[in-house]
């Protein structure tokens, strides 16, 4: 009779730096694969010990560590399918590499190393990792698997070496964090893949927060037509059982359910929770602190966080000064009260009259102007710090992507947190994304269903109110002419040339430049955030300080 092989994917969430745990989640999820009749289960890159583990990884110790994890597992793993699950593999020449173990009667009876080792974006492995020689498969079973890991299968070279050799199917373990259009752009290559070799493809990811970076899952199976078999969900655990059968032909995987996946507003949302609530749940905070101005980011932020951690464990604040108006009480006031959360009220008129007054002879005989206005803002981070530290919630930054990249942000007040979920998100796709969750509910999310930000917050003119009737198209290009100049310095490395040709003002594009190298200051000492683009303050966009090359008219 023709064989078959059943793979069970283990699509989760480790914990960085957790090896205990994440040993025992593995061991649950083999013991659902033993019980699911499965010939092996599959666990994704690096799982043992978290990832990315940057130069955590670097210490012996905690390479040992999570190496002797990983025997132990082969050990207790033995009356049953075969495991394969990601980590470090320290060699006694002191090289280090990226490696996935496979595990079968009870001791590890494979070991592949990582070829391919990215160093763009958000990835530095050539910096931690030693680049492997090229391998063949492995048998588990009547099946001769071949695993390119995740990188590896980025190249031809890894997986033409693999069906060369004798692999029957490819298993892509990986750690691909999420940006919009990921998914395409996964789903193109691993076709590419499978059009090469003729085999059929598992490409499995993990799920869940890591600082700034979101692992989405999403996880899928192609035939070597390229066809869809198996997807798994995005942003969600999921153990799936995959069959496999032996034809004339090959073997081939048999169609399995396909997950619907999320359109990209509703896919940056869940990653903004999701992202969130792991930071959170992770480092050991159960509740968080925000500014609520009445202004469309911080009731953002205010509807992220209670769907992340549930109205109950928010306390949103309001810092009225002299300069606040009675519609932005009123905003506040209803936004808090529809996502059912806390709110607290602390004017800031009184600390700022004294502060003032202290520095008075100081200031005596200069206008008033910038430092006057900010002198508001770090009062106001000061009060929230100060209650984060008194009742140990986590204080929330509402900085959107547009205000980081040109420095309208305050240094020490409203920049003032440990997190902050609009990092990544422009102003344009704020209040489209405050509109979508108006109209929508799903079910990770923890705050009620319907409208949690008023239409009033959404349509009136941006203003930090600061001074009176201030608005932020006093300074900068209305947010649509903003954005679209910033897609084009930060996300597409145009030139002010470039830009120019596309229909923008040539002082305008010139002015915005100068305020995003002007800002990088700032942006070296802001919390981290959700990463949502390719192109995200960070790691993805590594520019100096001192810098005073700018680009010609």
């Amino acid at each position: 009779m023709p064989a078959t092989f059943r793979l069970t994917l283990a699509q989760l969430n480790p914990v960085l730096g957790a090896l205990a745990a994440n040993a025992a989640a593995a061991h649950a999820a083999w013991q659902a694969g033993r019980d699911g009749g499965a010939n092996m289960v599959a666990l994704s890159e690096m799982f043992i010990t978290g990832y990315q583990t940057q130069d955590l990884i670097v210490k012996p110790a905690f390479a040992f560590a999570a190496m002797a994890q990983i025997e132990a597992l082969a050990k207790t793993c033995a009356d049953g399918p075969a495991l394969g699950i990601g980590g470090p593999h320290l060699a006694s020449d002191g090289q280090l590499f990226n490696a996935y173990y496979i595990c079968q009667g009870g001791r590890i009876t494979a070991t592949v190393l990582k070829h391919e080792l990215p160093n763009d974006g958000v990835f530095d492995e050539k910096r931690i990792f030693a680049s492997a020689p090229l391998q063949g498969p492995y048998a588990v079973g009547p099946l001769r698997i071949g695993t390119p890991i995740c990188e590896d299968a980025w190249h031809t070279d890894v997986a033409e070496t693999l069906a060369e050799t004798g692999a029957q199917i490819l298993l892509v373990p990986n750690g691909s964090p999420y940006h919009r259009a990921k998914q395409e752009v996964r789903l193109r290559l691993m076709r590419a893949r499978v059009a090469e070799t003729g085999l059929p493809l598992v490409y499995l990811n993990m799920v869940g927060g890591q600082d700034d970076q979101v692992f989405d899952g999403a996880s899928f199976v192609l035939n070597p037509d390229g066809s869809l078999a198996a997807q798994l969900p995005q942003f969600e655990t999921a153990l799936v059982h995959i069959d496999f059968d032996e034809t004339p032909d090959g073997w081939r995987a048999r169609p399995a359910p396909v997950a619907t996946l999320p359109d990209a507003y509703e896919a940056d949302y869940t990653a903004m929770v999701l992202s969130l609530r792991d930071y959170m749940g992770k480092t050991g905070f159960k509740k968080a602190v925000l500014g609520l101005s009445g202004g469309v980011d911080s009731a953002l932020v205010a509807a992220i966080a209670a769907d992340a951690l549930g109205p109950e464990n928010l306390r949103c604040v309001m810092l009225p000064s002299r300069f606040t108006s009675a519609a932005s009480l009123e905003d506040a006031t209803a936004v808090a009260r529809a996502i059912g959360c806390r709110l607290d009220t602390v004017p800031i008129s009184g600390p700022q009259e004294a502060s003032l007054a202290a520095l008075g002879d100081l200031f005596a005989g200069t206008p008033e102007g910038l430092t006057e206005e900010n002198l508001q803002s770090r009062l106001r981070g000061l009060l929230l710090m100060a209650l984060s530290n008194k009742f140990g919630e986590m204080l929330l930054t509402t900085g959107n992507k547009s205000e980081m990249a040109v420095g309208y942000c305050t240094i020490y007040g409203d920049m003032n947190g440990g997190y902050n979920p609009l990092k990544d998100l422009y102003k344009t796709r704020v209040f489209e994304t405050c509109r979508w969750r108006n109209a929508h509910h799903r079910a990770f999310m923890l705050a009620p269903a319907g409208v949690l930000i008023p239409p009033s917050v959404i349509d009136k003119p941006p203003s930090a109110e600061l001074r009176e009737n201030q608005r932020d198209d006093d300074s900068l290009p209305p947010y649509p002419v903003l954005d679209a100049i910033l897609d084009g310095l930060v996300d597409r490395d145009c030139s002010v040339a470039d830009l120019v040709a596309e229909g923008f003002d040539a002082a305008t594009v010139k002015r915005i430049e100068h305020l995003l190298y002007l800002a990088e200051y700032k942006r070296y000492q802001s919390p981290p955030g959700t990463r949502l683009t390719a192109r995200a303050f960070g790691t993805d966009r590594r520019y100096p300080i001192v810098n005073r090359w700018r680009d010609a008219p």
